[in-house]
This record gives C-alpha cells, sequence and structure tokens, in this order.
C-alpha cells in the first residue's frame, strides 16, 4: 500500500513556517555570530519598515535591530556591526561621519553626503543623464527639466526659453514630500510656489514602475500614475492640479487588465545595467527608481525620481530580500 500524502492549505504552511522560525529563535544556533544592526529612523519609517513579519524573519537568520538613542553618543551604544539610517539635518551627518571615523569597520547604510545628493532634485537625476544610458534593450534618460528658486513670475519667460513643452511637472526642490502638481497652461505657471523643479510631462499611458533596489537586488512592480494628456485636453484646460503623490501601493497595477504595450516591464537586463551604474555613481546601496516609457514607444524608458531608502514594506518579499542583502554585507 502506498503512503497517505498530507497535504498542507496556505494558511497550514504558513504556521508550520511560523513553528519553525519560533523554534529557531528559542533554540539558537550556538555557532552562529549575531548581526548587530542599529537603526536611526523616524517612528513612521520604523512602523512601516520593522514589520512583525520581517523582524521575526532577521531573527532567524541571525540579525538583531537594536534602536540608537540619539540623546546619547553614538560611540558609546553598540557595538554595531551596521547603522541603518534616515535622519536628516547637518547635526546628524556630522554625528554619522564622527562615528565612521572612529569605527571604520562599521557599515553605513548610506553615506550622509550621498544622501543629499538625491533629496535635492537639482542633483537627484544628474548621474542619470550623464549617464545616457543605450543599449540595444533600450534608452534611458531623464525628462527635460528646470529648476526655478525665486520669483514665480519669472516661470512662463523661463520655461518657454528652456524649451520645455506643457502640461509641466511641478515638485519640491528638496524631495522630503512626493507632492506634485501638474500645469496645463502658461499662466497658471505663475501660480506656482518655488523653489521647485519643472519637468516636461511625458505620456506614459498610466503607468510607471517602481525600481526597488537593495544591494544588488532588483524588484519591479507596476503603478497607476497620472493618465495621459492628448492635444484636446490641454487644448481644453487650464489651472494647476495638485496630487499629493503620484503612485501608491493600493494603486498597484501588477494584476489590472493592462494594454500589454503599456504592462509590459522594463528588460532586465537594462534594468541590471542602470542599477549597477547608477549604486557605483551615487555611492547608494538603498534606493528606487520611479521609471516611466513613453507611450507609443517600446523602448524610450525615463527615470522621473530617486527615492533614497523607499518604502521597502511594500516591495514584495523584501523580508528575505532585505535580510540576505545585510548578512551579505557582513560576509564580504
Amino acid at each position: 500500500m502506498g503512503g497517505e500524502i498530507n497535504y498542507l492549505t496556505v494558511a497550514e504552511k504558513e504556521d508550520v513556517d511560523e513553528g519553525k522560525i519560533v523554534a529557531a529563535q528559542r533554540n539558537p544556533s550556538p555557532h552562529k555570530k549575531l548581526v548587530v544592526v542599529g537603526y536611526a529612523l523616524t517612528s513612521k519609517k520604523v512602523k512601516s519598515f520593522l514589520q512583525p513579519k520581517f523582524e521575526r524573519v532577521a531573527r532567524n537568520k541571525g540579525i538583531q535591530f537594536v534602536a540608537i538613542d540619539q540623546s546619547k553618543p553614538l560611540s558609546d551604544q553598540g557595538p554595531f556591526d551596521i547603522v541603518l539610517h534616515k535622519l536628516s539635518g547637518k547635526e546628524w551627518r556630522r554625528v554619522l561621519e564622527d562615528y565612521w571615523n572612529e569605527h571604520p569597520e562599521v557599515t553605513i547604510l548610506d553615506p550622509p553626503r550621498a544622501i543629499q545628493q538625491v533629496h535635492n532634485r537639482q542633483s537627484m537625476l544628474q548621474d542619470v543623464a550623464d549617464l545616457n544610458l543605450s543599449d540595444r534593450y533600450g534608452k534611458v534618460g531623464v525628462p527635460k527639466q528646470l529648476v526655478i528658486k525665486k520669483d514665480p513670475s519669472s516661470i512662463p519667460g523661463a520655461v518657454s526659453k528652456a524649451g520645455l513643452r506643457l502640461p509641466i511637472v511641478a515638485k519640491p526642490l528638496v524631495a522630503k514630500s512626493h507632492e506634485l502638481s501638474l500645469a496645463y497652461d502658461e499662466f497658471s505657471l505663475q501660480k506656482l510656489e518655488p523653489p521647485l523643479v519643472l519637468q516636461e510631462f511625458i505620456n506614459h499611458g498610466g503607468v510607471l514602475f517602481k525600481v526597488y533596489i537593495v544591494g544588488e537586488a532588483i524588484k519591479v512592480v507596476r503603478r497607476y500614475s497620472l493618465p495621459d494628456v492628448n492635444k484636446y485636453e490641454l487644448s481644453k484646460s487650464a489651472g494647476v492640479y495638485h496630487f499629493p503623490r503620484v503612485s501608491c501601493a493600493s494603486a498597484s497595477a501588477d494584476e489590472a487588465d493592462l494594454d500589454p504595450r503599456v504592462a509590459e516591464l522594463p528588460p532586465r537586463p537594462l534594468l541590471e545595467r542602470l542599477a549597477k551604474e547608477l549604486r557605483r555613481r551615487l555611492d547608494l546601496r538603498l534606493f528606487n527608481l520611479d521609471i516611466i516609457r513613453e507611450h507609443g514607444t517600446r523602448d524610450n524608458y525615463y527615470v522621473i525620481d530617486i527615492n533614497y531608502f523607499p518604502g521597502y514594506g511594500k516591495m514584495p518579499e523584501y523580508e528575505h530580500i532585505f535580510t540576505d542583502f545585510l548578512l551579505s554585507l557582513v560576509k564580504s
């Protein structure tokens, strides 16, 4: 007689997996070196990033997260193998740089000076533009853009001189929020509030690709974006429209019934080459790219935004991808 086969439901399998993790936590390997990660994050970031399942997976792999107390000297805390942070301000940058000079054996994710570059939208996309990536898989560029630091009344003339076509996307110069505005006519441009970056709007089928980068790992998800604007709509529309953000996890387009020409993900080899070059040029290991494909083309891509230490909690399988990355840092 053949042996009986028991099929587990998904829920039962998850319970078994959870049991294995708990058992491993109760009986950790005595030979496994604990990897200590000190973190300095906002309370909002702690809630979205250090989710219970993520912490369980980390503990099972021998990774311990320890909150950094900003009221105490950093050198008096730890010892840490890795310092993970997303705080701003000159004082914090000074604290980190002093700490790294004293403890060069500790990995800082990521260097404060490198993070500063992508916080400023004037410099954020410069490395992508300089790269001018083009190969048999496609071409990657940046939208034509213009920086306005003051005097809203000068915007229409500056836009005309720079040759930017309407509609225009306006974003804060300092990338502290995901807010943006869309201006349909020249007169409305004067209603914008500098300092800001103006980008030429590129029709892209209402879908953008979020490319999450964790060290050498890449994960791509589709998100709904601003809809295309045709010539008729442009001629009949006026004013400035404000958007709190272009995309969010709730606006996932991964399961949507989209035109295949719009839904097709960018070629993997193109993304791998782009990510490799930007890791080197930006000196960052934790970031994501917002990429669009120009509507009506098959291989013309634009990077419209770069975010340091994005919302990895929204990235599929982030628990294992991120913990494996942390372990690879210690091994190397």
